[in-house]
């Protein structure tokens, strides 16, 4: 993130003469939050202060607008990670937030970054290493190879979810029918706590990390949640078992809420478990859709080359119907 009077310099094309920069240099004196500008002829750049991260795209946009040119990179990248619109919007704010950023938008649906950055002040590693700040990541190979990475990592993922997600059940069982139904039993609270305590901080781990990555960005997201909701359930379960008279001499019984914590860590991994699924047959099907539409695609042409139709645009329009 830009911190206040930074220096910012932005490569410009097409400004070839004293006049460009002078046109330039009266451009940037009218956006909000550029602090000094000038133009370096020599070297087709702008250098300037500005107050804020968010005033580059303002001010290349401003330049853009007078006729000149800003060699910048567009890109997409896949964002891993994500559970919810709140991890979307952490994602973006803290990439919009980083030096020689233009633009940033982050879609949920897709999982993917659109970014606009200056190439002579940040590049994708930056980006990612950013992202991963915050707990999620990018991936940043060539778009060729995106595809079948991103499978793999799908596969990698619902496979370790579904361990995960049969352990956490297998051991929430026994603790959710001793607080149900057996609580007066001898040792109960000792064996709920046994029993949850791999659920909350070995199978549950990641949601910590992740609200942890969180709270140093000031922000919060569904493991935010998880991870205060657990956690307090089984500390304050935690305490009441070892500390029982703590509560007896004020005339209160020493209640433990391990069967919550571990229950809660149980069905947020199953709903992640079934949305890692529906993501892997989405992808599914759209291959199969693709492949069958280049299948009739090249049937089409094959038919035209031997049986010659009325005319061209008549091929297009059948391919386009069939497809």
């Amino acid at each position: 993130m830009a911190t206040n009077r930074e220096n910012i310099y932005i490569p410009l094309e097409d400004v070839e003469s004293e006049h460009c920069a002078l046109i330039v240099e009266k451009g940037l004196a009218q956006v909000k939050g550029v602090e000094t500008h000038k133009v370096e002829l020599n070297n087709r750049r702008a250098a300037l202060t500005v107050d804020s991260n968010e005033t580059v795209g303002e001010a290349v946009k401003a330049i853009k607008d007078l006729g000149y040119g800003v060699p910048t990179v567009k890109s997409a990248f896949p964002v891993l990670g994500m559970t919810c619109a709140s991890c979307a919007g952490s994602a973006e704010s803290i990439v919009k937030y980083q030096p020689g950023v233009v633009n940033a938008s982050v879609n949920f649906a897709t999982g993917n970054l659109t970014v606009e950055y200056l190439p002579n002040m940040t590049d994708a590693s930056t980006l990612q290493k950013a992202v991963q700040g915050v707990g999620y990541d990018l991936l940043i190979e060539d778009e060729t190879k995106q595809q079948e990475t991103l499978e793999a990592i799908h596969e990698k993922k619902f496979r370790t979810l579904k361990n995960k997600t049969i352990w956490a059940i297998i051991l929430s069982l026994p603790v959710v029918i001793i607080g149900m139904f057996f609580m007066d039993m001898p040792y109960a609270d000792p064996i709920m706590w046994l029993f949850s305590t791999p659920v909350v901080i070995w199978l549950g781990r990641d949601f910590f990390v992740n609200a942890w990555k969180q709270a140093k960005h000031r922000s919060a997201n569904m493991d935010t949640l998880v991870a205060l909701s657990t956690g307090i359930a089984y500390l304050f379960s935690v305490f009441n078992m070892l500390f029982a008279d703590f509560w007896h001499q004020r005339g209160l019984h020493a209640h433990v809420y391990f069967e919550a914590a571990a229950v809660i860590i149980a069905f947020i991994l199953l709903g992640k478990l079934l949305e890692e699924r529906a993501k892997g047959n989405t992808s599914s099907a759209i291959k199969k859709l693709m492949w069958n539409c280049n299948r009739k695609v090249e049937t089409f042409l094959c038919s035209f080359c031997f049986f010659p139709s009325d005319g061209l645009p008549g091929l297009f329009g059948s391919v386009i119907v069939q497809c």
